[in-house]
């Protein structure tokens, strides 16, 4: 049977990963879960076969190639099999254009007929920027077809298998299901919380230092650390920072790697009181690259037209006695299409997040370097919760250029409220 149309969310990888390691599977076929394609047309649902594993994961890779670029849809990837070889492939390469089936159907041309559709997430039944992906598969012929999981989108969740079963192909759901809900981390976080999923980023001294004192070094992180945050930005739909990073350091937040691809991520500023500087590096870059300011309801006006008139997006919310209320600003970007937001901020932006229980996942970038008193440090008050390890969850470490990076989810608030 189909499962729950709100998936329990198995937050995706720190974003320079695409998967958080070994699938589920071994060599030999794994038992299924539950019954074939069922009378009331639903689908059946399994780990499946190590077959099946071998073209899902092709699959789930091809989903990788529209990471950034197809917000707020998911990230999917199809491949079309007929007698044990790929025949077809495709995925969603960007937001308005055809999806992962009809691509792969394409590609594969009259070998779909009687072939296996492998398909990352459930495809959809209604209409909307293209048509349904069922009519497509189920004109081309297709005998059988594997999802890895059911589409939270109530409009499709369980209505894009029933679609395929009452056509007479055969439907399988569940193969690979944790790695496919991880790649589509945000998009599920939209359907089932209304928030982007937040990854929280930080570089800090071995004594959790995030800036050094007065005379010291630029930067507390290797230059390999900084290329992957770079690259976690081009994966992100947006960067958040607070005003105070944006006085210090005067960023511009954009992937400014060689091989960065030319769509940039939004980037959005908590700024309570519209101090960003006009001149700053983000602002004069709005024309280009989408700028959000963030401040509250009693900021001033005239600021906020000079703001404007270059070019920045200035959202009004409610204020909070810890500051602007970071839930109205997350749930503001996911309904604007930012599902994925990369915080990049200091220790305002940081503590505020993880004690609104706002962080859905954490990369901390532990450098060989010792600060001292004269630091800043890298959280203010959080609450007791992450001071205890189920604060914690699947957590990874790694090596990048001398630092070592921590990553983890975090047990947060599951509640869209």
């Amino acid at each position: 049977m189909v499962a729950r149309c709100a998936p329990e969310v198995m937050w995706g990888a720190f974003l320079m990963h695409t998967t958080d390691g070994a699938s589920e599977t071994g060599t030999a076929p794994l038992h299924e879960m539950d019954h074939a394609a069922s009378d009331d047309g639903e689908a059946g649902s399994r780990r499946g076969t190590a077959e099946d594993v071998r073209f899902m994961s092709e699959a789930l890779a091809l989903a990788e190639r529209g990471r950034g670029l197809v917000s707020p849809n998911p990230v999917v990837g199809a491949v079309v099999v007929r007698d044990g070889s790929v025949v077809g492939r495709g995925w969603h390469g960007r937001y308005g254009g055809p999806h992962a089936e009809t691509v792969a159907l394409e590609d594969a041309g009259d070998l779909s007929i009687g072939s296996t559709l492998y398909v990352t997430l459930e495809p959809c039944c209604v209409w909307g920027n293209t048509p349904p992906c069922t009519r497509a598969i189920e004109r081309a012929g297709v005998r059988k077809v594997v999802f890895a999981v059911e589409d939270p989108n109530p409009d499709v969740c369980g209505s894009g298998a029933r679609t395929l079963s009452a056509a007479g192909i055969e439907v399988w759901s569940g193969v690979m299901k944790r790695e496919a809900i991880a790649a589509n981390a945000g998009y599920v976080s939209f359907r089932t919380k209304g928030l982007p999923h937040v990854l929280l980023k930080i570089a800090m001294s071995l004594d959790g230092r995030v800036k050094a004192p007065d005379g010291g070094p630029r930067w507390t992180s290797s230059e390999a650390s900084r290329r992957a945050v770079h690259a976690m930005r081009a994966a992100s739909d947006a960067v958040m920072v607070g005003v105070e990073t944006v006085l210090a350091d005067d960023p511009e937040l954009t992937d400014r790697r060689e091989d960065a691809p030319a769509r940039q991520p939004a980037r959005i500023v908590l700024d309570g009181a519209l101090r960003t500087p006009l001149e700053s590096k983000l602002v004069s870059s709005a024309p280009d690259v989408r700028t959000i300011v963030a401040c509250g309801r009693a900021a001033d006006a005239e600021r906020e037209a000079a703001l404007a008139a270059r070019g920045v997006e200035v959202w009004r919310v409610e204020r909070t006695d810890e500051g602007l209320d970071l839930r109205s600003v997350l749930r503001r970007a996911a309904s604007g299409g930012l599902l994925y937001v990369l915080a990049e901020g200091g220790p305002s932006v940081a503590s505020g997040l993880m004690r609104e229980r706002l962080v859905d996942r954490v990369a901390f970038f532990i450098c060989p370097v010792v600060y001292g008193a004269g630091g800043l440090a890298a959280f203010a008050d959080i609450g007791p919760e992450l001071s205890l390890r189920e604060g914690f969850a699947s957590p990874r470490w790694s090596l990048s250029g001398g630092d070592v990076v921590f990553e983890a989810d975090v047990a947060g608030d599951e509640t869209a409220s």
